[in-house]
């Protein structure tokens, strides 16, 4: 199964008989799990029974009610709290919101795809940053842990992606990795070996913590350019000999997450969205503007740069994980982003750390007028927010997107429903 991101084109909705004006949008909340185990979660068929499976770290949660998990890998974490009485007692997984320490996991996003094309979804992990990337293949309903296969040695950046940037219909990992920014490559046929690296940048500062990275089709040429934080990178007309991008620089953010290139004000021309620090605050739109050929934007804030609430009353911070997508059927892309929860823990430093929801909304897009857009918030959920990723797609249903994240408060799985407003 493709992840989201890949599918997103897939997410055309048939015309349905209820105007989109007319219809409300609310979500029931499932809990997987309260334990901490990874910032990220993805979901797949993965006993192939029709219903569709959630996957977050070493577990996999069956559908449709995700009570009753499967270890895919070694789940050994465990973490000590002190009971009201003194003593200790000892709790799976890592210490998040059932504790009061700060920890992180060995899992901080993760994705869904048959690689071996076998007809079972496997799960890929990109582990803590600057670690290894592993694939575990779908054991095909065979009990014990499903077989490791190690295909990249060191993923840097805190929100890769895997995503097809060549145009070849096939995902890669696309990421920063001992300095540059690049893609990893399959050989589809032995996707269990080791990938290809292909650098696009020179060797720059790009580390473990790195945070930003997207891609989509900038200026048009139907090729899809690389995002990051500082500039947008042109793909070439051919990829022969790992040739260095062309570099457009422009500061998007301060340290963004997810980056997307989509056409939100519908002028024909690809804006750039993203939010401007993903432990501070800020999430923005940048319109693309020609200006004697040449390519710029203009920033449009969705979400202020500091504390203050914008015109619908909504401020949070640390917007560490964002998805574009069609929520409502409208034939617009919508965003879905949130609080992350702890991403530094209760007192790391970053505002509003600690006793502010942790929410999630998506924001509808809107065009009031030719050339004009905005985004409304929808408040999904205030006591789960996001990780390092927050997915969507259709999980409960055919017909509207689900969310699914992981982090540390849990796995949670957002069941989207639809019903007709009622009239005034």
């Amino acid at each position: 199964m493709l992840h989201a991101r890949i599918a997103v084109s897939l997410l055309v909705f048939l015309p349905l008989c209820v105007p989109a004006a007319d219809r409300v949008h609310s979500f029931t909340k499932i809990t997987a799990t309260d334990q901490f185990w990874a910032e990220g979660a993805h979901y797949g068929d993965f006993n192939r029974d029709g219903k569709m499976d959630v996957v977050s770290g070493p577990f996999w949660y069956e559908g449709p009610e995700f009570k009753t998990r499967h270890e895919i890998y070694p789940a050994t974490a465990t973490f000590k709290r002190k009971k009201s009485d003194g003593t200790e007692e000892t709790l799976p997984g890592w210490e998040g919101a059932l504790g009061v320490n700060n920890a992180y996991s060995d899992c901080f996003l993760t994705f869904t795809y048959d690689f071996n094309r076998d007809g079972w979804t496997d799960v890929i992990v990109y582990g803590f940053p600057g670690k290894e990337v592993p694939w575990y293949e779908n054991p095909k309903g065979r009990p014990g842990h499903w077989p490791r296969h190690v295909i990249f040695d060191v993923l840097d950046n805190e929100s890769p992606a895997f995503v097809d940037v060549t145009g070849d219909k096939k995902p890669e990992i696309l990421c920063c990795s001992k300095g540059f920014i690049g893609y990893a490559e399959a050989d589809w046929k032995q996707p269990e070996q080791p990938w290809k690296w292909h650098a696009i940048t020179p060797k720059g500062k790009y580390e473990r913590y790195t945070h930003g990275i997207g891609c989509g089709d900038v200026n048009g040429d139907k090729r899809l350019d690389i995002l990051e934080k500082d500039a947008w990178w042109e793909q070439p007309a051919s990829l022969a000999n790992d040739p260095v991008w062309v570099r457009h620089p422009f500061t998007f953010a301060k340290a963004a997450a997810q980056m997307y290139a989509y056409d939100v004000n519908g002028d024909g021309l690809n804006d750039v969205i993203t939010g401007h620090s993903v432990h501070e605050f800020g999430l923005s739109w940048f319109e693309q503007v020609r200006e004697n050929g040449a390519i710029t934007f203009k920033k449009h804030l969705i979400l202020n740069e500091d504390e203050s609430k914008n015109k619908h009353g909504v401020q949070f911070s640390q917007p560490h994980a964002m998805e574009l997508v069609d929520m409502n059927g409208d034939g617009l892309k919508d965003l879905v982003t949130g609080k992350r929860f702890w991403a530094h823990g209760k007192t790391g430093g970053d505002p509003q750390s600690d006793g502010f929801p942790a929410v999630l909304y998506w924001f509808e897009l809107k065009r009031p007028a030719k050339g004009q857009a905005e985004y409304v918030p929808h408040l999904i959920d205030d006591d789960s927010g996001v990780g390092t990723q927050v997915t969507v797609g259709f999980i409960s249903n055919k017909k509207w997107p689900d969310i699914v994240v992981g982090n540390k408060k849990g796995v949670f799985v957002f069941k989207h429903e639809v019903k007709r407003a009622t009239a005034r």
